[in-house]
């Protein structure tokens, strides 16, 4: 019975963890110094290709499996994972746009940020460090 319990209480602080998770837009440090849900959400979807006053962006995507993903796109762009594909499926098939550069880790979200100078993309908080700005937090 203790065990159980046990159990039980370690999935609840472990979940609760996760849920606090805070994800925020970052960009390189030659980029902008801030962006709004509006700027952050037409580049996501393709309607705007350009960082303000900056030359064409390099938007980077995290991969479906994460759950960072999910929260990005639930507060910034207002889609799910199955409007997103269907979004992006139709743009696709039309000619009319090539999703974002998708990478499966927050440390290569940093690192590509990093080193290119129109780079935007978005990790949890806790991974941000000196090689990028954060310009949005939803």
């Amino acid at each position: 019975m203790n065990t159980l319990l046990n159990g039980i209480l370690l999935s609840l602080l472990l979940g609760t963890g996760v849920a606090q998770a805070k994800v925020v837009v970052i960009a390189n440090p030659l980029g902008p110094d801030s962006l709004s849900q509006s700027q952050v959400s037409k580049l996501y979807l393709g309607k705007s290709k350009h960082l303000p006053n900056q030359g064409r962006a390099f938007v980077i995507e995290m991969a479906d499996e994460s759950g960072i993903k999910d929260e990005f796109h639930s507060k910034v762009t207002h889609k799910n994972a199955a409007q997103l594909q269907a979004y992006w499926s139709r743009l696709i098939f039309t000619g009319k746009g090539k999703p974002p550069h998708t990478v499966r880790s927050s440390e290569l979200v940093l690192s590509l940020v990093g080193s290119k100078p129109n780079a935007i993309g978005y990790v949890d908080e806790a991974f941000v460090d000196d090689r990028v700005n954060v310009v949005y937090r939803p």
